[in-house]
């Protein structure tokens, strides 16, 4: 199995004495009320506040700033103390930040897996046994009546929407100046963005280059907010986008046309092994030698930093429980082995993009 340098340092030997282990075997146990007490610090004021004071503050001082009950006060830090959050001056009982807490106030990747995590999938994981043994999504109901999530995003409550779209954007727009610089090194004329979503990437690429033209691919619901999103922006008019379902594969790409390049952002992670090979082929139908495939995902074993792979194998579990029930993040051997099986060819890898994406430049394999 392939994993890059900090990745195997952690999992592949032990790095915990017994003590160590025991404590994160109870942290496992207890973990949606560590989840929630470290929502709720953050959202009453109370890490911000701790942050700001140069003494550090009492659990009084805390209940009276925060509008809380001695009571809770005193639930939520003595908590925080244990979990780790804060410290504690046993001799003033003035509470004061640690490092996580410092993260969990300034790392912007950390507040939004919180959101995420809190308004999208907490009521559905639940069910996420269920949707393992049975490979549907069955964590789903708690948001609404669909067979996937992307069937329900332009009708999720706005604030379920905010925190979905959130997170999707904060991963891929971190990385798309140098998704720019890669992708436009060969100055495409055209371009087919495969799951474009709300437009973003389309945007960004109609403003780099005057030439270009993009058609986006998605659902139809999809295509309707898309079109709203770029309503009156610069390079719109180059921009065009078609409604298709490509889990049904009798959908085919944009017939009777070619395409220099063809683009999938944070798009495959959504489909099956067997449902990306039956996409890839499509994609290959309006392509020739010349056109390339540009995928680019956060592939779980090529991380730079051990955290990432943690977030992106607990992500896995989202499409298992809410989104799809059948797909996942990825291990760049297995993307590599589906789209050789898809009759491409994997020219460069880019890694180390934004936060944690790579991207796999592909062509259509024997020069075909």
């Amino acid at each position: 199995m392939n994993l890059f340098p900090e990745l195997e340092k952690r999992y592949t030997r032990e790095s915990m004495n017994a003590r160590e282990a025991q404590r994160l075997a109870e942290f496992i146990a207890f973990g949606p009320v560590i989840f929630q007490t470290a929502r709720i610090m953050l959202r009453l004021g109370i890490m911000d506040m701790l942050r700001d004071s140069r003494e550090g503050m009492t659990a009084a001082e805390v209940a009276d700033k925060a509008g809380i009950s001695l009571y809770a006060a005193k639930c939520l830090l003595e908590a925080s103390l244990c979990i780790g959050l804060i410290l504690v001056d046993k001799d003033t009982d003035r509470f004061t930040i640690s490092k996580t807490g410092w993260f969990l106030i300034n790392d912007p990747a950390t507040r939004v897996n919180i959101d995420f995590n809190h308004d999208v999938n907490y009521l559905g994981w639940f069910n996420l046994e269920e949707a393992l043994l049975e490979g549907r999504p069955a964590g789903l109901k708690s948001l609404g009546d669909w067979t996937t999530v992307y069937e329900g995003l332009s009708s999720l409550p706005q604030h379920i929407r905010d925190s979905w779209f959130g997170f999707d954007h904060f991963y891929s727009d971190n990385s798309f100046d140098e998704a720019l610089r890669i992708v436009f090194d060969r100055k495409p004329a055209s371009l087919l963005d495969v799951g474009g979503n709300t437009g973003r990437w389309a945007l960004r690429c109609v403003d780099h280059d005057k030439d270009v033209s993009v058609t986006i691919l998605d659902l139809p619901q999809q295509i309707g907010l898309m079109l709203e999103n770029i309503k009156g922006r610069d390079g719109a008019e180059r921009i065009d986008g078609i409604g298709v379902n490509l889990l049904d594969p009798d959908t085919r790409m944009p017939e009777g046309r070619r395409f220099d390049a063809v683009w999938m952002s944070q798009f495959l992670d959504c489909f099956s092994e067997d449902q990306i090979v039956s996409i890839l082929r499509r994609a290959a139908q309006v392509m020739d030698h010349d056109s390339r495939l540009y995928i680019m995902e956060t592939l779980w074993d090529r991380q730079r930093f051990e955290p990432a792979a943690l977030c992106l194998t607990l992500t896995s579990l989202y499409f298992t429980a809410i989104a799809n029930g059948n797909s996942k993040m990825y291990h760049s051997e297995d993307m590599a082995r589906l789209v050789e099986e898809a009759g491409f060819e994997i020219e460069t890898v880019h890694d180390f993009l934004g936060h944690g994406h790579s991207i796999l430049v592909c062509r259509l394999a024997g020069g075909q």
